[in-house]
């Protein structure tokens, strides 16, 4: 998926590299990005250009909380007109809300809010498709989500827990420290735990009367800027799989569409529900199997797999070589070399 984002996303970025004695401009240079959008945030840049910047700045330093250091630095304005959600009267209408647009600032990242028994859990999720090392991005993602939650709420509010899929680092310092709560890696999920109770606490800045005209406004904007039925469906699916209630009838259902409609228009873009639901399981896949502490049967389950056996069959025909070769490779030979049918796999259909 070529999905864009804000160039705000890269706010501090040049500060932070050279206080770690890395060139920001040759790191940027290296994966194509133009200079100039360090000084202007609404450029629109690659979402994978920028994860490829992130990953490579880190290994530079030798740092493995480059994402943190950055999210230490942002505020709500960084999100340019999705700032103005914070007007609705709480946070659970205000989350709804930035769920609903927040591809106008980012259109690989993904919200699930999911509530059950007095529990929050804010999943997010960043869609790529070139098995990149997402770790840097991802914690960038979590920890502003949380700076803008404590900044909403109160600085002395902490989530229940935070969560990585990823193992944890060699200094988790920074990661309490930015977090002040429990932070609990190898996860399955990235994102934040909360107590239902703090969504309905009201918002300093609501303004309901502005709130309306603010949701009017994005409308207009998200009308204007519809990514292709194709990339609506990848993130339907990559915020679905997870739950296990992934299916063409409910991806159609959640679109707008009925199944056999669904099929027609992802026809003419050259893709299927099948073809796009083994893009995002082989991204998720590859993520999970880069930890070593993701049993293959778990991982199998969270993928939608009722047997470990049918997802190394799947896994196979995919990648060429089982799930537990795959994690012997080294990963820049992993990475540089995915099947192609990941991308295109041509399966009938939906």
């Amino acid at each position: 998926m070529n999905g864009l984002v804000r160039s705000a996303s890269l706010t501090n970025y040049a500060e932070i590299a050279r206080s770690l004695n890395v060139d920001p401009l040759e790191q940027m240079r290296l994966v194509g990005l133009d200079p100039r959008c360090l000084l202007q945030p609404d450029l629109k840049i690659s979402i994978e250009a920028v994860t490829r910047l992130l990953d490579s700045s880190a290994r530079e330093a030798g740092v493995e909380d480059f994402g943190l250091r950055l999210a230490e630095y942002r505020s709500v304005s960084n999100l340019g007109p999705l700032a103005l959600l914070w007007r609705e009267p709480t946070l659970r209408k205000a989350l709804g809300a930035l769920q609903e647009f927040l591809y106008l600032h980012n259109q690989g990242l993904v919200l699930d809010i999911e509530e059950s028994g007095g529990v929050v859990v804010l999943r997010l999720e960043l869609v790529t498709a070139c098995q990149l090392s997402v770790r840097q991005s991802v914690e960038l993602a979590v920890a502003v989500t949380h700076r803008l939650l404590k900044t909403l709420l109160d600085t002395h509010w902490h989530p229940s827990a935070v969560c990585f899929r990823h193992g944890a680092a060699m200094d988790d310092s920074r990661h309490q420290r930015v977090f002040g709560t429990a932070v609990q890696f190898n996860c399955f999920m990235d994102g934040i735990i909360c107590r239902s109770c703090d969504l309905d606490r009201p918002l300093p800045s609501a303004d309901p009367q502005m709130a309306r005209y603010v949701n009017q406004y994005l409308k207009s904007i998200r009308e204007d800027s519809r990514t292709a039925l194709r990339a609506q469906v990848q993130q339907m699916i990559w915020t679905l799989l997870p739950t296990g209630r992934c299916s063409a009838e409910q991806v159609a259902a959640h679109l707008g569409r009925d199944r056999r409609t669904l099929h027609r228009q992802l026809l003419r873009e050259g893709e299927t529900f099948s073809s796009l639901l083994d893009q995002v399981r082989g991204e998720l896949a590859t993520r999970y199997l880069a930890n070593p502490q993701h049993p293959l049967s778990e991982i199998a389950g969270v993928l939608g797999f009722s047997e470990l056996s049918a997802f190394s069959r799947w896994f196979s025909r995919l990648f060429d070589c089982s799930p537990s070769s795959w994690r012997t490779l080294p990963s820049s030979i992993a990475v540089k070399n995915p099947r192609p049918q990941l991308f295109n796999s041509g399966m009938p259909g939906i």
